[in-house]
């Protein structure tokens, strides 16, 4: 699912924010791996769950039964786990190559922050990337909804969870 084609910078940086919100972007090697995992929790996994929940039951008092609520405790978080994957997997776009002229899922980007001589290199994309070699920027987060659809040379200011507004420049886009 591509964002909406729209001819200005500012409708495209806004379509693709609005876009990005709804949307998981996964590079096809992540995509697979989530959905070899969802495939093993919805089979074995379960089965597994089952088998311990049951053995548990035959050792007697569900009330004072560790392994029981041990058990269902891992039960909830299977499944919480795979609500999230499903979820996800639904609403996956694969990105592999970027154009590299704005800030978008998939790309590699460089940052100066504000009264800072250095740069600092982030890969802007889902936090279930695994193996990039750089720190991971969420689109959802605030200096991810900043970041997104801004070029080369754009400073963009964000609210920081700690309340303090920070800036940065876009210094590179690979």
């Amino acid at each position: 699912m591509a964002p909406p084609q729209v001819s200005t910078p500012g409708a495209r940086a806004l379509a693709l924010i609005l876009h990005m919100a709804q949307t998981h972007h996964l590079s096809q090697k992540a995509y697979d791996r989530l959905k070899a995992e969802l495939d093993e929790l919805t089979t074995v996994g379960r089965v597994e769950i089952a088998r311990k929940i049951e053995a548990a039951r035959e050792l007697g008092d569900l009330r004072e039964n560790g392994d029981y609520h041990a058990a269902k405790d891992q039960q909830g978080q299977m499944e919480a786990r795979i609500r999230q994957l499903t979820a996800m997997l639904e609403n996956a776009e694969i990105v592999e190559g970027v154009d590299g002229d704005l800030v978008e899922p998939g790309c590699v980007v460089e940052l100066r922050y504000e009264g800072d001589d250095d740069t600092e290199t982030y890969f802007y994309g889902s936090v279930e990337e695994r193996g990039v070699e750089h720190d991971i920027i969420s689109p959802g987060s605030p200096l991810g909804e900043a970041l997104a659809g801004k070029a080369t040379g754009d400073r963009v200011e964000y609210l920081s969870p700690t309340g303090a507004t920070l800036a940065v420049e876009v210094v590179a886009i690979k």
